[in-house]
């Protein structure tokens, strides 16, 4: 992988304008990045119909070999039309699993935050007493900017990412509002819309995670009212809101005790 993101002209097939693009970035567990790789003697395709599985692509990790699910590339025409990428990397394809979160990508990032298998963390010393080794902290999230709604999901999987949760998939139970993440044990609810999220959106989600026996979080992109607030708190439901960086910013103790370092 190159110094700089690979950017390549890519020509509308609608209306014969081109452009150029770069590919996207996107921070491995390891913290080096992964970036899909274009085909360049390959046209684009205007997206006509979408499908949840189509949306996301796995890609490996060329420094530690771990597969991740990461967005497909594609761009947007100012004609209007929505162009997908295509990727001459054979590692890179269609994400495996699907909505029950098997395949390589739930496979081989199963390790989650913890150090690799060579790193000491509290192992007996020779001495016998345990090392006073600190247990590695998280690196800087790197956030995307939020334009559309498809952003903000992003930006969401990537903050889960980066909280340890590598298997997001699409929730298996669609909410009546918003995008439904999913990871194992936990149930993630993204609300895009311009609208404060409400009490009733909050129980929703609290009790659609204890029918899965999963804990929950919230996204919003314009906040919460007072009462959602409020029964976020006697539940435990972490409330974030996303800023236009695609930061999540915690608004509740428990969002709060979420994204603290050493949790």
């Amino acid at each position: 992988m190159g110094a700089m993101p690979e950017s390549v002209p890519v020509r509308c097939p609608a209306c014969r304008r081109e452009r150029l693009y770069t590919a996207p970035r996107y921070p491995c567990a390891c913290g080096a990045p992964v970036e899909p790789r274009l085909d360049l003697h390959a046209a684009p395709t205007a997206v006509a119909h979408r499908t949840w599985e189509e949306e996301w692509i796995t890609v490996r990790c060329r420094s530690c070999g771990r597969h991740g699910q990461w967005p497909r590339p594609e761009l947007g025409c100012a004609c209007g039309a929505v162009l997908r990428l295509p990727l001459t990397d054979p590692a890179e394809g269609p994400a495996d699993g699907g909505e029950g979160g098997g395949g390589a990508a739930g496979a081989e990032t199963g390790d989650r935050t913890g150090p690799p298998a060579d790193t000491p963390e509290g192992h007996p010393s020779d001495s016998g007493r345990p090392t006073d080794t600190p247990p590695p902290s998280r690196p800087p999230f790197r956030p995307i900017a939020v334009r559309t709604a498809r952003d903000a999901v992003t930006a969401t999987a990537l903050y889960l990412r980066w909280l340890g949760h590598q298997d997001i998939r699409r929730a298996d139970q669609r909410p009546t509002s918003g995008i439904g993440l999913a990871a194992r044990g936990l149930l993630a609810h993204v609300d895009p819309s311009v609208h404060p999220a409400s009490l009733r959106d909050v129980e929703c989600l609290w009790l659609t995670a204890m029918t899965a026996s999963a804990d929950c979080v919230y996204f919003s992109l314009a906040g919460y009212t007072a009462d959602a607030r409020a029964r976020a708190d006697s539940l435990a439901v972490p409330l974030f809101v996303l800023d236009l960086t695609g930061t999540p910013q915690p608004v509740n103790a428990a969002a709060e005790r979420l994204d603290a370092p050493d949790a």
